[in-house]
This record gives structure tokens, C-alpha cells and sequence, in this order.
């Protein structure tokens, strides 16, 4: 209770569209009821306040802005070592593409990453999950992609199952052993697509190690033809599928999304009005990533009015890694959402959570402040939530719960 702002999101049971993208559901001086890890009432604190019995604790919000847990639906959190040498690569005029051909890029974190330990990789990544936590996000999908054979890719996606068992954070696995072709497989990679279809991704389902199998979709890695028969093979074995599409160049990615009925296109920065037409008609959600915009120094931000426009079900994420976004910080997501997209601040926070939870099939968990969900809060250092993006480059949460439980106070 004491919350200056308690912005519930509560809504229709499904993913927000049109001008719901801006509707919060904010209750002034809110409260909630929590018991065994769920949510049990929402409302005016002084209608909830009578129904407190000694068996509550309670948590005083302090006059500040409690919002539900950012759910990040595109990151890629286990891996060794960083690329801070292609950083500054890329601030002497190096591109992205030019540090991948002469051997960097996701190769080069591949190296790092397989020569790590199971342990080594964990103990990495639990930072990193502290590093979301701090920020108010308490829900990541999590995707493999940088071990690149079968034995490196299983050591990745058992890190993951690890952090999701010790870790406060859930972690939703995601399967992309299609993020690029590996270093023994230049100049082949047909073949490498034989040992993705047949060798990686039945062994991923048999351990069920991932809910969902990503591609990254671009011409030069994994053109059209070679992520269909990728993320077929992959719906035939149960999971779901996500793509990277469009990031680099307009590659008909997300047409292809569209055509496989993709539960997200991600990154999306040269689809153009067809491609948000095809994503529309078929209901993929599209998952935008302004960070890594930002950090390639490139200005080709998403056209997240024109998707909102279309009827498309926006999704922002953080898209956490070591080469193109490394940054935990959804505040810092919503920012750029808000200055280069020109995304309300409601629109973002919204893209960020209930929205976020639907393309992970957690919206009827996670998101939002409804009766039956988990309880998963952060209390916001602010008065008003539009400051949660206003005042960025600064860490808001002054206390993260999950399930109920503190699992972070500054």
C-alpha cells in the first residue's frame, strides 16, 4: 500500500492494440492483497486497507509508483566474456557488418562461449539476472545461440534451466542455434542447416530444454529458404517460433513470420508497409529493439507508430547481449521508445509488460496486477510513472518482489 501510483494494466485477456496501448488502469493510492505468491484483490487502498488481518505483511510503497515486473521478451543472457574491443571498434567508424566478415561479431563470443565451463557460464549469467532485477524486470526470454554445435548449445540451455530453478528471475528458453553460421561451417552452411534440422533441434525437444526456436533471418546467415525449413522442422516438434527479421536489411523476414503464423518478429527496422500489413493479418507480434539501434549507431529505429497504427501489438525488449545491446535496463528501453519512436510513455510501459507476457504465453501470469496472477512488483522510485522513462540512464526500483518474495531492495 502507499502507492502514489499502482498501474495495473488490468484489461481484456489478451494483447493490448490501438489506443489500449496507452491505457493503464492506474488506481491513485492503490493497494494489493497478496497471499501465497498471487495476487488475491486490487484496489483503493482505502477500501483494501479494512481487510488487512495480522497474518499480512505489509510493504509500504512509500508515496511511489508500483508497476508490474517488466517482462523482457528478447534477451540472450549467457555467454562469456564481452566485445567491449568491437565497441570501440565501432566508435572509430568499423560497422557491425565489417566486424562480423573478418571474424567478430557473434563468432567471436562463440569462441568465448565454448571454451567457458557450465559453471563459468551460470556464474556470469547470475550476475546478469541481478542486473535485470535492479531495473524492475522479474521475466526474460532467454535464448541459447552462441555455443553453435549440439554439446555447446545443451551447455547453454541447461545454464538456463539452472538460473530458472535458483534464480528469482523466470528465464523463458528459447532455442537459436540458427544466430549464425560457426566458424566449421564457412562456406557450407547447408550443411550446417542439415545438423540444426537433424541432429540439434530433436535432441533440444527430447531433453525439452526450450519452449521456442528463433532464426535469425538475413541474407549471408539464414536466408528465407533455410529459415523455413528451420523453424518447420521446429513447430513439428512443439515449438514455438520466433524470428529475427529485417534487422539488417529488408529480407522479407517479416513476410515469412507472417506465413508461418510466428508468435514474434523481432527487430523489424526495415520492415516497410506490406511487411507490417502481413504481421497484422496473420497477429504476429512484433518485438522492438531500440538498444541495439542505438548502440550500432545507426538511426533506423523500428516504425513502431505505424505498427501501432496497423493494429499490431507492440512489444519492446531490451534484447540484452555482449556485441549489440548490452544493456539490462527496460527504463532505458522505454527512453528511446518514447524520444526516437515516439511511443507514449503508457504505450511503452505497456509494450513491456502485459504485451510482453502474451508473445512468452504468460498473460494470463505475468503483466499485469489482476486477481490470480503471480505477483510479480516493482516499487518505483517516482511519483509518476512517466518518470520511469523521463529520467533515464537512472535505476527507478528501489524494491523488486517475485511471486510475493523480495527479491531485491536498494
Amino acid at each position: 500500500m502507499g502507492c502514489s501510483e499502482l498501474v495495473t494494466l488490468a484489461g481484456p485477456a489478451r494483447p493490448r492494440i490501438g489506443k489500449e496501448l496507452g491505457e493503464l488502469s492506474i488506481i491513485n493510492d492503490g493497494a494489493m492483497l497478496v497471499r501465497d505468491g498471487r495476487i488475491e484483490l486490487v484496489g483503493a487502498r482505502s477500501a483494501l486497507e479494512p481487510r488487512i488481518g495480522a497474518e499480512y505483511e505489509v510493504v509500504d510503497a512509500g508515496g511511489r509508483v508500483v508497476l508490474p515486473g517488466f517482462v523482457d521478451a528478447h534477451t540472450h543472457p549467457v555467454f562469456a566474456g564481452t566485445r567491449a574491443d568491437e565497441y570501440e571498434q565501432r566508435a572509430g567508424g568499423a560497422t557491425y557488418q565489417e566486424i562480423a566478415s573478418a571474424g567478430g561479431g557473434i563468432r567471436s563470443t562463440v569462441r568465448k562461449t565454448r571454451a567457458a565451463s557450465e559453471d563459468d557460464l551460470f556464474a556470469a549469467a547470475q550476475r546478469y539476472s541481478e542486473w535485470f532485477l535492479r531495473t524492475g524486470t522479474t521475466a526474460i526470454e532467454a535464448k541459447s545461440g552462441y555455443g553453435l554445435t549440439l554439446e555447446d548449445e545443451l551447455k547453454i540451455l541447461r545454464t538456463i534451466r539452472r538460473l530458472n530453478e535458483s534464480d528469482p528471475l523466470t528465464f523463458v528458453p528459447t532455442f537459436l542455434g540458427a544466430h549464425e553460421i560457426p566458424d566449421e561451417y564457412q562456406g557450407r552452411p547447408a550443411g550446417y542447416v542439415e545438423a540444426l534440422v537433424h541432429e540439434m533441434l530433436p535432441r533440444v525437444a527430447e531433453e525439452r530444454l526450450a519452449e521456442y526456436c528463433d532464426v535469425f533471418c538475413e541474407p549471408g546467415i539464414f536466408d528465407l529458404d533455410a529459415t523455413r525449413k528451420i523453424l518447420s522442422q521446429a513447430r513439428s516438434l512443439g515449438f514455438g517460433l520466433r524470428i529475427h527479421a529485417d534487422q539488417l536489411s529488408q529480407s522479407g523476414g517479416a513476410q515469412l513470420a507472417a506465413e508461418l503464423r510466428a508468435a514474434t518478429a523481432d527487430h523489424l527496422e526495415r520492415a516497410d508497409s506490406p511487411a507490417i500489413r502481413a504481421l497484422a493479418e496473420a497477429g504476429v507480434q512484433p518485438v522492438l529493439l531500440p538498444g541495439s539501434v542505438y548502440t550500432l549507431g545507426t538511426n533506423r529505429y523500428p516504425a513502431a507508430r505505424a505498427m501501432n497504427d496497423a493494429g499490431l501489438a507492440v512489444v519492446l525488449a531490451t534484447d540484452f547481449n555482449p556485441g549489440s545491446s548490452p544493456t539490462p535496463s527496460m527504463p532505458m528501453i522505454l527512453s528511446l521508445a518514447s524520444t526516437q519512436m515516439k511511443m507514449t510513455p503508457a504505450e511503452a510501459i505497456t509494450a513491456a509488460t502485459i504485451n510482453a507476457a502474451y508473445t512468452l504465453r504468460r498473460g494470463s501470469e505475468l503483466g499485469s496486477f489482476e486477481p490470480g496472477k503471480r505477483a510479480d512488483f516493482a516499487i518505483h522510485d517516482c511519483a509518476d510513472y512517466r518518470e520511469v522513462a523521463y529520467f533515464f540512464g537512472i535505476e527507478h526500483a528501489q524494491a523488486v518482489f517475485t511471486g510475493g518474495r523480495l527479491a531485491f531492495k536498494r
